[in-house]
């Protein structure tokens, strides 16, 4: 890679950090966007699994007191259930085609959320439909790589507060995020070259994630909503786009 190339890669890195460390998902689809430019497919999708891992993680521990374990397990088990069903998934149904369809729902989705006129969120405890999203994320997640998004969007129609949204699809995407990772540590694809860019993006990532959350302290719950509608709305477009000149 030129120093220009390195400049990109890092400044993708802080942008992803930072759009992740506010909203507390969408890190890979923007990294994706500047990256596949630079790296192999490969490269890229490594990266993104293991710079993601740290930016949840990081964020799960700062929002340690907003986490309630009873909820949180249905969504964990259901997604570490869902990984196998979604990576055989994979293999009968093209990544590409799942992209623009889970696209076409995030648009559709954000859209009539920031238009329509305020509804009643879904109230109280529901574990089954908790686990069933959890089910879908892992099986997203194997096939595509987009573990959180079903559990943000989720999240967003429960009414929880801010803190305890990201309470939920934050420590998700870890569980899920780790499991892969530990997956592809045994496969021989992490070489050399791949953690010297790893610890080139390292504090880009860890500066971001900071940043990002810094910001976040200062929305109020509608604000927050707002900024996930909105970067749910421009990451659907992101997913289809690539599509429409074919």
């Amino acid at each position: 890679m030129t120093p220009f190339d390195l400049a990109l890669f890092v400044a993708a890195a802080f942008t992803a950090a930072f759009v992740a460390g506010l909203a507390g998902f969408a890190f890979g689809l923007v990294a994706m966007a500047i990256w596949l430019h630079l790296l192999t497919p490969t490269q890229t999708a490594i990266l993104i699994m293991f710079y993601a891992l740290i930016v949840q993680g990081y964020a799960v521990w700062k929002l340690r007191r907003a986490l309630k374990p009873r909820r949180l397990l249905p969504f964990v088990i259901g997604g570490l259930l869902g990984i196998p069903l979604g990576v055989e998934l994979l293999r009968a149904a093209p990544a590409e085609s799942m992209r623009v369809g889970i696209g076409i729902f995030m648009v559709a989705f954000s859209l009539y959320n920031l238009f329509k006129p305020a509804i009643a969120p879904l109230k109280g405890e529901r574990p089954f439909a908790d686990g069933s999203i959890g089910v879908l994320s892992g099986i997203i997640g194997g096939a595509t790589g987009l573990a959180t998004i079903l559990p943000t969007i989720w999240s967003t129609l429960r009414g929880w507060p801010k803190d305890e949204q990201r309470a939920v699809f934050q420590p998700v995407g870890v569980a899920l995020f780790f499991t892969m990772a530990v997956w592809l540590g045994g496969t021989g694809t992490i070489d050399g070259a791949m953690l010297r860019l790893f610890l080139i993006g390292l504090p880009a990532v860890l500066v971001g994630t900071w940043a990002g959350l810094k910001l976040y302290t200062r929305l109020d719950d509608q604000g927050f909503r707002r900024v996930v509608l909105i970067l749910l709305l421009v990451a659907g477009l992101a997913l289809i786009a690539p599509a429409i000149p074919r």
